[in-house]
């Protein structure tokens, strides 16, 4: 099981090498691509993986509601009788679309109508490459800008996705996240309300319908809240927090 993007700290996992690995020792590989899917390339004819998880929203700009499974047919058919749960049997749903064409249950027609347009408009914008293409130039903006500002990010180029971006916390005692987070709300720009490392850090995001002018904005308003706060050390806190 590999996560292709995580969004605990915005790397992104080595797919390919890691797909070489399982199949050259037989084994199965189960990728989760919630927040890589549709933006980041996968091409399942050169990359050996039996399933591909992945969702209606994130990088297709959908709502949440619907998850999706593309899975190796014979592979699908081996997990006959295997799943504990009546709801997220799989192989069943696929005996029922193969029937009938129908959902074992009532569909959210309100997300799949939002998925639709949001298919509509992926295709619109360049597929996956038009995708990708929008959230690197939001993620350089966002790196660069936050460079800038004194701020240090938590990966190093090379394993950064054009995702989501992790900042290490200023070591200076007036940075308070808490009041950091609510002095950018009142700007207009919400990022992620806590961290999942380690280390201090913090997080935004780069996907979703935003553009140049967005990413700009959100740096102007970290400076700013930086600047209110009198955040002046800005190097990177090692405590962890």
């Amino acid at each position: 099981m590999l996560v292709h993007c995580e969004t605990t700290s915005g790397i992104l996992n080595p797919l390919d090498a890691i797909a070489a690995v399982t199949a050259e020792a037989g084994r199965s590989l189960i990728l989760d691509a919630m927040s890589a899917f549709g933006a980041l390339p996968l091409d399942l004819g050169a990359t050996k993986i039996d399933a591909v998880l992945a969702s209606a929203n994130k990088c297709f700009e959908g709502v949440p509601g619907i998850g999706f499974a593309i899975v190796e047919r014979t592979a699908l058919e081996k997990a006959a009788g295997n799943a504990p749960s009546l709801s997220l049997d799989l192989f069943d749903q696929w005996r029922g679309f193969e029937a009938n064409g129908q959902w074992r249950f009532t569909p959210p027609t309100h997300v799949l109508a939002a998925l639709d347009e949001a298919l509509n408009e992926h295709a619109v914008e360049g597929g996956v490459a038009g995708r990708r293409g929008r959230y690197a130039r939001n993620c350089e903006i966002l790196t660069d800008g936050l460079r800038e500002l004194g701020l240090s990010l938590y990966l190093p180029p090379e394993l950064q996705a054009p995702i989501i971006v992790t900042v290490n916390a200023p070591a200076d005692p007036a940075f308070d996240f808490t009041a950091f987070y609510d002095v950018v709300a009142a700007q207009g720009y919400l990022i992620y309300p806590g961290k999942l490392t380690k280390a201090a850090t913090f997080r935004v995001g780069c996907i979703g319908r935003l553009g140049e002018e967005e990413m700009r904005g959100a740096v102007a308003a970290i400076a700013a809240a930086l600047e209110e706060l009198g955040v002046t050390e800005r190097g990177a806190n090692r405590v962890g927090a």
